[in-house]
Order: structure tokens, then sequence, then C-alpha cells
């Protein structure tokens, strides 16, 4: 009984002990300012552009080291960048976001929208001047030079959905061997900052609001079909400028033929009479979509029956 009674008076105490040990449960960071954020960021990738100097191989492989030497910076000498460095503007959350970007090599073959897949090598870092091999800072938190699947950009970060439709495709070549050699592909370099990559998450060996590095090469696309209707989605973009966006209601979406405030490549209705319109294109013949070119015109206005709001069913 008395090593019972012991037992128990020690497992109280180890009890007590344990509890009192318990560090509490951190709170949550609250999610950053985004205008104040970007503030920053664009400072470090500034700062990135004017200190660091860019080495580009052969194979459009790219190594960063440090330079105290304005005219050998990426940025260069000038209080505005390069002419090399172009820009693409991005607004969400009531913040104009640039990316910038370098562009190595355009393509010769095709753009993809930001809403197709895309077969792409990358090389994925950090700007914290950590060394991954002589001669090349930054930290690696993922590559891939030989890609086997694509990537659709509607489900990427958004500086990949922004920045891969400025580039075009390539050729490519079948070995004896069963490889691919490709060539004249679009390559290039951006430099995204966190609000248009994970932001406020922390994945694998990034750290939250993280600006971050691709360096890449545009192999192949593919097209989707966001809705499924048989129109595939880069044609649903009508002013043909490779990007389809959803707007803020009251705001005119060139995208988006019936007003609902739903672009076409998410649509399956796209001229709301109705009748979806996967419906609408099948040939009557084979019970198969018509390809694209071959969807009848409405004789009214000249439009492919789809989007035609005079020839309503």
């Amino acid at each position: 009984m008395k090593n019972l009674q012991k037992i128990f008076f020690i497992s109280l105490i180890t009890l007590f002990s344990v509890s009192c040990s318990k560090s509490p449960t951190p709170e949550p960071e609250a999610l950053r300012d985004y205008t104040e954020q970007y503030t920053a960021d664009k400072t470090t990738i500034e700062t990135f552009l004017k200190t660091h100097k860019m080495t580009v191989d052969a194979n459009f492989d790219v190594k960063f080291d440090k330079t105290t030497v304005p005219t050998e910076s990426i940025w260069g000498a000038g209080t505005t960048h390069n002419a090399n460095i172009k820009e693409r503007i991005y607004t969400e959350n009531s913040v104009n976001y640039t990316i910038y970007y370098i562009e190595f090599q355009q393509g010769t073959g095709t753009r993809p929208c930001n809403l197709d897949g895309v077969l792409a090598a990358y090389k994925g870092r950090l700007m914290d001047d950590v060394e991954v091999a002589t001669g090349d800072l930054g930290t690696v938190f993922d590559s891939n030079n030989a890609p086997q699947s694509y990537l659709n950009l509607d489900q990427v970060i958004r500086g990949w959905s922004e920045i891969f439709p400025q580039f075009k495709t390539g050729t490519y070549t079948a070995n004896a061997d069963g490889t691919i050699s490709y060539n004249n592909f679009g390559a290039g370099v951006m430099f995204v900052p966190s609000a248009l990559a994970y932001y406020n998450n922390s994945t694998g060996s990034i750290p939250s609001y993280s600006t971050l590095i691709f360096s890449f090469k545009l192999y192949e696309i593919k097209r989707n079909d966001q809705d499924f209707d048989g129109v595939p989605s880069w044609r649903e973009d009508l002013n043909n400028d490779n990007y389809i966006y959803y707007l803020d209601s009251g705001v005119t979406n060139i995208d988006d033929t019936d007003g609902d405030y739903i672009p076409n490549a998410y649509d399956i209705d796209d001229d709301n009479d109705r009748v979806q319109t996967k419906f609408e294109i099948k040939n009557p013949l084979n019970g198969q979509p018509y390809n694209f070119d071959a969807i009848p015109l409405c004789p009214s206005d000249n439009k492919k029956i789809h989007v035609s709001t005079a020839c309503q069913n």
C-alpha cells in the first residue's frame, strides 16, 4: 500500500512538472500589410540586383555572385535599371506589383497563355547569399533539369503565370537513345515578390515572406480547357494577350462575352443563352466538337455561334 501511495505521489509530481514545463502555444503572426511588405520586397530585390552580378553559360544556366562594381551588377550603374531588365506589372490587393525579369532567349515557337501547362526546366533560389558552389550564391530550394510532366500555370505561383506567357517554346529532336534535345526555347530569369510567390506560407526550405529567383527554360506547352467545353482556354482569350483573369464586379472584362463576371475560359455557357457551349459547338454529323476554326458563324453578326448574342438558342 505504501508503495502504491509512493508511486501515485511521484506520478502527480511528474504530471505537474510536465504540465508546468509546457511552453504556451505561440500566437500565429498576423498577416502582414500587402503594401508595406511589397515596399520591403522591392527594396530587397533591387538591392540584390544592384549588388550582384550574373553569369549565364551557353546552356542558359545561371550563377550569381556579389560585386561592388556597379557596372558589373545586374542592375547597372544608373538610377534606373539596365535595358535588359524587363518589367511585368500585376495588380492584386490594391498593390501594383513589379516582377523584374531578364530574357536570355525569346524562343521561336508558341507562347503559352496563363492557363496553359508548361514543360519547363527551372531552378528556384532564395536571395540569401548562401554559397552553393564556387562563385554561385543563393540557396537552391527546388530544381528540375529534365522535366517529365507539365505544370499548369493556373496552379503555380503567380510569378510564373505572369512571366511564362512572355516567352515562347522552341524546337526539339528525338534522339536514337530515347532522349530529347531541345533548342531555340525561351529562357530567362525572374525575380518574384513574396506576394506573388508563397507570401506568409513557409514551404519546405522557403521561409515565409521570401522573395524568390527562378531561372527557367520553356520547352513545350500543353493547351488546357478549364471549363471542359471543347474550346481550348487560349482560344477564349478574346483580346489575344495571353492572359485571362477574373475581374472585380463592375469592371468590364474583355474575355467575358456575356458580362456575368465569369471569363469564357471558365464559363460553361459563354453567351448566357442557357445552352452550354459544349452543345452549341457540337458537330451534328459526328457528335464531336468542331475544331475551333470550323465552329459555324452566326450570320447576323459573323461571330462564332457560342459567343453570339444575335444567335442565341
